[in-house]
């Protein structure tokens, strides 16, 4: 099934979540670790504490396995909603280079 996620970020967590999502530790994880890492690639932040993407997901509870292994850390506040299409409808900057430049430039905002 496939879910529009919608989560607040947890600003004292961003370094390690930067550092899990680039050193492997997710994305060795069976048998999601590289959707997770796939999924935050493609995460767009909508305002500067929210995230917003798209996953599919087979679990009885939507993301259980997910965010027992990884969201719960990192991220507060998550929402799903079941849709039945991927829809061009999040508008944001990519969270992805926001947390690259965040640990590498000094300058980058939001």
């Amino acid at each position: 099934m496939l879910y529009k996620v919608k989560a607040k970020i947890d600003k004292l967590k961003l370094k390690a979540f930067f550092t899990a999502l680039t050193d492997g530790s997710i994305a060795d994880q069976e048998p999601e670790g590289s959707y997770i890492v796939n999924s935050m690639q493609r995460a767009l932040m909508t305002d500067p504490e929210t995230l917003e993407w798209y996953q599919t997901c087979h679990c009885k509870t939507p993301l259980e396995h997910e965010r027992e292994a990884v969201y719960d850390k990192y991220l507060n506040d998550i929402e799903t909603t079941l849709v039945y299409e991927e829809k061009n409808d999040i508008k944001g900057k990519s969270f992805w280079d926001f947390l690259e430049d965040s640990f590498f430039d000094d300058s980058y905002s939001y």
